[in-house]
Formats: structure tokens, C-alpha cells, sequence
């Protein structure tokens, strides 16, 4: 997320940089979505302004309709031509390549409305065509490449063309064509009318109107910017939501992120309600990780989580931490359902079978099995935000949870490899030919001392 210590400022061009490069790299959301964005962008923008320039194309002709008007149609094809090649070289983070190409384009439009066309039949002082109007048109190519570049790139556009344009004028000022005829002959016509004369003044440059256009051009790009600037936080913004959803998924099915992401109600508030609990550990832990290197120990926690989360997610379970080897996952939380029971012992029988296939493909590589053993509960627990204001954590509390807890240690004492509560089978064995299979797989034992607790407890094993 975007760092909130101090805000944000516009105009601190080099510290927004870094910043965006930093979360890119931290956060490949960000890079998928920068990338992406520059993508779309480029492409809209290459077709932009194609359909832009084409319709330039026939515009022309009904505005001049002269042969020498090909020149111009000419030219609008390599501009069209420069659109699609910055396409291909589009790339995420600066480009030197871009950058030149766009200078390119400007320079060239820059170079088009200052020399004449060199098919027209007779002389014109530069300075009259210099003031046809065509500044519009660096319009266009400053709104097309709003769809595609950064903010940065289109105030450095407004900067580029601002320099341009007043290079155009002292160059045409003091380089270009003139025809002092053409002055006298409007001086003697429009005698005693010196505004007119002024404007219409073959050979003046009319440096006040040239200035007004850099200025509003520079305004112009200014806004654009701003407007490319917000739409670029707004994207990093959206890029930290995917991250912090694409978190919340390491702990929750996606189904449930969704109704996390999308809840009105506050999920952190200290309640109680009924939910399944179940405890997965590695059965002899700590000598197998004494007796293998430390890339082997990691190997197959990775291994083992990726089978015990898969289990918890399949079974519209949360897995609420990890405690080395040992996993705690609930089902019910933060939303109960009517099938919290049942997705309890599910999950329990997937991780059994997986495991029996993962040892079965251990044991064939020459590798020793691995026993995991399972306790499960179903009954009231407290859960909500726990903790300081700046460490807040959603807890699962009570004595359901420390039954769980005690019946996955109880598996080492009764021999077996999960156990589950009686109060768990009631929640969810309700249609008779669940119950059967479950009793095919489970035996029933009675009475079952708990450490740390008074109260005896009926459970299934297996």
C-alpha cells in the first residue's frame, strides 16, 4: 500500500518515481497491472490515432482542395507509421527508446508547419504560414498520448512542445522567408487602420498570439497530467487491494475473500458462535528435522502445508496459523454455515488420504513415510480482533479450540491418526448414508480422558 507517513505531493516528480518502482517490485500485482495498463494503453492509443489522423486525412482535401494537399496526406501516413512503431517499442518504466520517438514526432510536426510545402506554385513568407493555425493539431497527438504514457511523459510533452514551438519562433524570426513587398503593399491598403494591419501582416511573426499558445498548450498538459497522475494512484491503489485480497487467500477459500472483501458488517467485533475446529501436526517432527539438512525440513513443510491448506480451502475452511509443523484451521469463521460440520471431517479425511498417497510416492523414492496426526471439535467459540489498536489479530478462543487442540496430542496415546469428537459427528451426520460410511472408517470410543480436562469426552478414531 502506499505509504501514508507523508503525502503524496504532485510535483515531487523524482520521489514519485522511486516510489512506484519500489511497490512494482514488491508487489507483482502493481507490475502486472503497470504492465498491462501500458499494454491496453499503447494499442488503444496506436488505433486512436490512426482513426484520428485518417480522419485528418480527409479532412484536408475539403479545406484545400490543391494537389500540393498530398504532401500533407503524406506526411499523416508517417505519423501514423511513428504511432504503431512507439507500439512495438512500448515497454513498462522508462524507455529511452519512447522518448526519442516521441521527440521525433514533435520535432517533425514542428518542422512541417514552419518550412512551406514545396509543391505549392508561389512564395510565402514563412512567418504567414507559421500562422495557419495548425498549432491545433499538436492537440491531438498530446491527447493520444494521454491513452498511453505516464503522467510524466505527457508534462514532459507539454514542456517538449512549449520549447519547440518557441525555437519555431526565433527561428522563423530571424531565419525565415520574407517578402517586404507583401508588408508595404498591406501598409498602403489598410492605412489608417494599424490594428488590421497588424493582424494581417504578411511577414510578423506575431509573437503575442505564439505565446498564448505555449501557455495554454503548458496548461493543457499540466491538467492531462494531473489527470494521468490520479488515475495512476487509483491503479496502485487497486493493485494493493488485489495484493491484500491475494493475501487474505493464503488464509481464506476464494469464495469467502470475496464476502470479506465485499461485507458491510464488521468482521473483527467479539462474538460467539459454533464452529469446527481441526489440529493437524507431523508426528515426530523434531527428530526427522535433527536427521535431515534444512533445505529437506523446509522441502516438506512446504510440501505438507501445500497438502493441508489445499484440504481446508477445498472444504470452504480457514486456515487460522501455523505453528511449525502444526496447523489450526477453522470452519465457520468469520461466516457460519450449515455445513461447518461436515466440511470439518472432510477436511480431516482429505488430508488422510492425501497424505497416504504422498508417502505411498515417498516411500517409492526411498524416503521415509510421514504420519501426520488430526483432531477435530464442533461446538461454541469467542472470536474477533484481539490485541492493541497497532497489532490487531482475529482470534478463535475457547474450549472448543483447546479440545481440538487436546485431541490431535491424544492420537500418540490411543495409537491412531485422527481424532474426532462425538459432538462433531451429531453436528453432521444427519442423512443416514453419511453416517454409515463415516462408521465404516471411524470406530467409536468412549470416554476419553483429555489432558488438562475433568470431563471425559466420547470420540471416533481412525
Amino acid at each position: 500500500m502506499m505509504d501514508q507517513k507523508e503525502p503524496t505531493h504532485f510535483f515531487k516528480f523524482q520521489e514519485m518515481r522511486k516510489l512506484e518502482q519500489e511497490q512494482a517490485k514488491s508487489n507483482p500485482f502493481l507490475a502486472e497491472a503497470l504492465e498491462k495498463e501500458k499494454h491496453d494503453g499503447h494499442r488503444i492509443a496506436a488505433i486512436a490515432r490512426t482513426v484520428a489522423l485518417g480522419t485528418i486525412a480527409i479532412l484536408i482535401p475539403f479545406l484545400n482542395p490543391n494537389w500540393n494537399v498530398l504532401f500533407y496526406e503524406a506526411t499523416l501516413l508517417v505519423f501514423i507509421a511513428l504511432g504503431w512503431l512507439q507500439y512495438r517499442m512500448s515497454s513498462v518504466g522508462r524507455s529511452g527508446a519512447e522518448l526519442v520517438l516521441i521527440l521525433v514526432d514533435l520535432m517533425f510536426l514542428t518542422l512541417i508547419f514552419i518550412f512551406p510545402n514545396p509543391f505549392l506554385d508561389e512564395q510565402i513568407p514563412t512567418a504567414m504560414l507559421y500562422r495557419f493555425d495548425n498549432f491545433i493539431y499538436f492537440f491531438v497527438i498530446l491527447a493520444v498520448a494521454t491513452l498511453a504514457y505516464s503522467w510524466r511523459t505527457i508534462w514532459a510533452m507539454g514542456t517538449w512542445v512549449a520549447l519547440l514551438w518557441l525555437a519555431g519562433v526565433f527561428g522563423v524570426t530571424f531565419l525565415g522567408h520574407e517578402i517586404p513587398e507583401l508588408s508595404d503593399a498591406a501598409t498602403k491598403a489598410f492605412a489608417g487602420h494599424d490594428i488590421v494591419t497588424e493582424l494581417l501582416g504578411p511577414n510578423d511573426i506575431q509573437l503575442n498570439v505564439r505565446i498564448q499558445e505555449i501557455v495554454v498548450f503548458i496548461i493543457v498538459a499540466g491538467i492531462l497530467a494531473i489527470k494521468g497522475w490520479r488515475s495512476n494512484n487509483l491503479l496502485m491503489q487497486q493493485a494493493s487491494i488485489a495484493a491484500e485480497r491475494a493475501n487474505l487467500s493464503r488464509y481464506f477459500p476464494s469464495s469467502l475473500v470475496d464476502v470479506l472483501a465485499s461485507s458491510d458488517h464488521d468482521i473483527g467485533a467479539v462474538r460467539s458462535q459454533d464452529v469446527g475446529v481441526l489440529f493437524t501436526d507431523i508426528v515426530g517432527f523434531t527428530q526427522f528435522a535433527e536427521q535431515q539438512s534444512p533445505e529437506e525440513v523446509m522441502e516438506l513443510l512446504r510440501e505438507y502445508h501445500g497438502i493441508v491448506e489445499k484440504a481446508i480451502f477445498d472444504n470452504s475452511g480457514t486456515l487460522d496459523k501455523y505453528m511449525g509443523d502444526g496447523v489450526m484451521a477453522t470452519f465457520g469463521t468469520p461466516q457460519t454455515g450449515p455445513n461447518d460440520g461436515i466440511n470439518t471431517l472432510r477436511a480431516a479425511e482429505q488430508i488422510i488420504s492425501t497424505m497416504d498417497k504422498f508417502n505411498k510416492e515417498r516411500v517409492n523414492n526411498g524416503k521415509s513415510k510421514i504420519d501426520v496426526s488430526i483432531g477435530a471439535h464442533y461446538g461454541p467459540v469467542i472470536l474477533g480482533d484481539i490485541g492493541p489498536s497497532r497489532r490487531l489479530e482475529f482470534a478463535v478462543l475457547g474450549d472448543t479450540v483447546n479440545v481440538a487442540s487436546r485431541l490431535e496430542s491424544t492420537t500418540r496415546e490411543l495409537e491412531c491418526r485422527c481424532i474426532v469428537s462425538d459432538h462433531l459427528m451429531k453436528s453432521c451426520l444427519q442423512p443416514q448414508e453419511v453416517r454409515e460410511a463415516v462408521q465404516k472408517t471411524f470406530e467409536f470410543k468412549q470416554d476419553i480422558k483429555l489432558r488438562g480436562r475433568k470431563t471425559k469426552v466420547d470420540v471416533w478414531i481412525t
